[in-house]
């Protein structure tokens, strides 16, 4: 017989992209999932394959040091009877010269770029042929895969989905905010596997690091250190709080995890600058998402920062509800980390689901600043020592806060108030834009007996105070209309729920503040008043909060902080009531005009009214929205936008996606930043 000799060969990207969805990655090479078959036909020149005469085989192979123990490689020969546990090759059948195979890798393969090449021998003489390479990811819908998820809604949510919304504002004026994900748009593949062949660890021990991609506990710890660049390892974001952003992005322009994960590529993978919480957790999840590991991002609000892990925050106040001393330890008003979903063999039973990461750098974890993987349910039951960074992250839901104000003869007084850490625990829901609230994955119901257990194996005693029924009670509410440009009051509501008259004082201060718990200057105090306050009654204390008083003060978090205090003459206790009010942007308002359809032009058009008194110089849009447009818009206005006025344009847009897309706006200017805003549209498919 005459050597077998491979003439052509066809790794139908398509259709496998089609099979293993990944074709929204378009089809430029083959992309597949673990465990899962895919096709492809081999051609020969002069004669084809003769069973029996013939022997092929396979080989594959990743990373700079591939060998067959670490995991790295795998020879294999056509065989009849597929073993599940490793790789194997099947025909499916043969026409003439062509051979069609079938092809699989185990469900607990390393993920990353291989290259294929076939051997073919005949009794006397071999051949070695390269095929080319194919980049192989986790499988969520593998029942074998550590990430396997039941759910089709949710695959389709937390792998497939390149659009979202993430939640911001405070804890009673939670604001979502869109962000484009993007993880299947050209170049980001590559930009991930990039990132994890230049991780220090990586860089380090090439063949261990290679040999760990099987493990998504392990990648989603390289990915949570890479997000940021403080261990000066060539990370994606330098994260920034002070509101000077000028010489990079402000955190709150950005939209979206493609433009800045391309910026990092194009810069030689030097830091992009700025990012805060929310931005580190989408750019992981984005990456965590595009490696085939089900992601979300979540939103704790009043979010503790607890630097000594003593699980007790405490802040300082004079009588004027002014900040005494300066803290390390904050609260944020929220902050965001990333969910990802895989088992944890690594832990025994009950720690698979949900584990957070945190890539926003705060504390480092085994000298690296990363957070996590750790498992939702051992933050709930407060099994601290588990891996990875619980007391961390249940510091982050559960710490208390104490209140002591400092009086004008020096000496502190602890306040009575009940500690509001880690509330409205929020996602996007699955297939919708509401918001779920996944508090109770975190944390037992306030007071309930397993809270008390739970904090007696974290070694917590719960400091704050619970609010009493009887006595005064003192809380904070905002008139309507708390918008940019406007004046708006708030109020210190005081209730006696005694049988008494009381005689207290009360004393209302307002700062601004920026989002990571920093006070800035004072936009608004009362002089202290003394009210009497019959039985059963309530009284109110007003303070207006004047536009022209925060509009050079505010920070772009948009945050004001109020605390009132109250002194009770008859009781000598002193309460405390905390706000963070946010100043609402002015809304985008976007029309889409014409039937939207796969590869047919859609307009937009897309305004914004300027609610301020004052012009807004340098204004600029910035659309863009995965499958609608390409890459990001940007929008220029030659001219100022006057007082009142309204600055509108029209956009082409060529959708390449069906299915519900989402267009995304972002507004920049001197005196409006980080104004967002969203339309959902469903893209008919072309028709056939």
């Amino acid at each position: 017989f005459a050597e077998l000799v491979l003439e052509t060969w066809d790794l139908h990207c398509d259709r496998n992209g089609q099979e293993h969805r990944t074709a929204d990655m378009g089809c430029k090479q083959l992309v597949v999932r673990r465990g899962q078959p895919f096709s492809i036909t081999l051609r020969f020149s002069g004669r084809g394959y003769e069973e029996g005469t013939d022997k092929l085989a396979f080989n594959v192979a990743t990373g700079p040091c591939p060998n067959e123990t670490s995991g790295t490689s795998s020879h294999f020969v056509l065989t009849d009877c597929p073993e599940e546990s490793c790789w194997s090759a099947v025909i499916q059948q043969q026409d003439g010269e062509s051979l069609f195979v079938s092809l699989c890798s185990p469900p607990n393969a390393c993920i990353g770029r291989y290259s294929m090449t076939l051997e073919t021998s005949t009794e006397y003489q071999g051949s070695s042929f390269e095929i080319g390479d194919f980049v192989l990811l986790f499988n969520p819908w593998h029942p074998e895969d550590t990430v396997f998820m039941h759910d089709e809604n949710e695959r389709r949510e937390y792998v497939l989905s390149q659009h979202g919304l993430i939640y911001q504002g405070t804890y009673d004026y939670i604001l979502p905010t869109p962000w484009n994900f993007g993880q299947f748009e050209d170049e980001v593949l590559a930009i991930c596997l990039n990132m994890l062949d230049i991780n220090p660890k990586h860089l380090r021990d090439q063949n261990r690091d290679c040999s760990r991609r099987n493990d998504p506990v392990y990648i989603g710890r390289v990915v949570s250190a890479m997000v940021n660049c403080n261990d000066e390892d060539r990370g994606v974001l330098f994260g920034r709080w002070d509101n000077r952003y000028e010489d990079g992005m402000s955190p709150m322009a950005w939209i979206g995890s493609v433009d800045i994960l391309k910026r990092w590529k194009n810069l030689g993978c030097q830091p992009v600058k700025y990012g805060q919480c929310w931005v580190f957790a989408a750019v992981a999840c984005t990456v965590m998402r595009c490696l085939g590991v089900p992601s979300r991002v979540v939103t704790n609000y009043n979010s503790a920062h607890d630097t000594n892990a003593n699980l007790t925050i405490d802040r300082y106040v004079n009588e004027k509800g002014q900040q005494e001393r300066q803290s390390w330890e904050k609260i944020w008003n929220f902050h965001c980390w990333v969910e990802s979903w895989m088992a944890r063999p690594d832990l025994g039973d009950g720690y698979d689901g949900w584990q957070a990461l945190d890539p926003t750098p705060q504390e480092k974890s085994e000298g690296v600043y990363c957070c996590g993987p750790a498992p939702v349910k051992a933050i709930k039951e407060g099994d601290m020592q588990l891996k990875y960074d619980i007391p961390f992250i249940f510091a982050e839901v559960n710490a208390d806060v104490v209140y002591w104000v400092v009086q004008d003869d020096g000496m502190e007084k602890q306040s009575i108030r009940s500690s509001d850490v880690g509330k409205n625990i929020s996602t996007k829901s699955v297939g919708r834009d509401s918001r779920e609230d996944i508090t109770h994955n975190y944390k037992y119901p306030e007071g309930s007996e397993e809270e008390r257990a739970v904090f007696e194996k974290a070694e917590h005693q719960k400091k704050s105070i619970g609010e009493e029924d009887e006595g005064l009670h003192l809380r904070i509410k905002v008139s309507e209309g708390a918008n940019k440009g406007s004046d708006f009051d708030v109020f210190a509501v005081i209730n006696n729920n005694t049988d008494e008259e009381r005689v207290c004082r009360v004393t209302l201060a307002a700062r601004a503040t920026s989002h990571n718990g920093t006070v800035g200057p004072q936009c608004g105090l009362t002089d202290p008043a003394d009210i009497d306050i019959e039985p059963r009654a309530e009284k109110r204390v007003p303070l207006s909060i004047l536009y022209e008083e925060y509009r050079d003060k505010l920070t772009q978090d948009n945050l004001i902080k109020v605390v009132a205090l109250l002194k009770d003459y008859q009781t000598g206790d002193i309460l405390v009531a905390v706000r963070d009010i946010y100043v609402e942007n002015p809304k985008i308002k976007i029309r889409i005009l014409g039937e939207p359809m796969q590869n047919r032009k859609l307009v937009a058009e897309i305004s914004l009214v300027n609610p301020l008194a004052v012009p807004l110089n340098g204004c600029v849009f910035v659309v863009e929205g995965t499958g609608l447009t390409d890459g990001h818009f940007v929008k220029e206005l030659e001219e100022p936008l006057e007082p009142q006025g309204e600055a509108k344009f029209r956009m082409d847009l060529m959708p390449r996606l069906s299915g519900l897309q989402k267009l995304m706006v972002d507004f920049e200017s001197d005196q409006l930043t980080g104004v967002k805003g969203y339309r959902n549209v469903i893209i008919a498919p072309q028709p056939m």
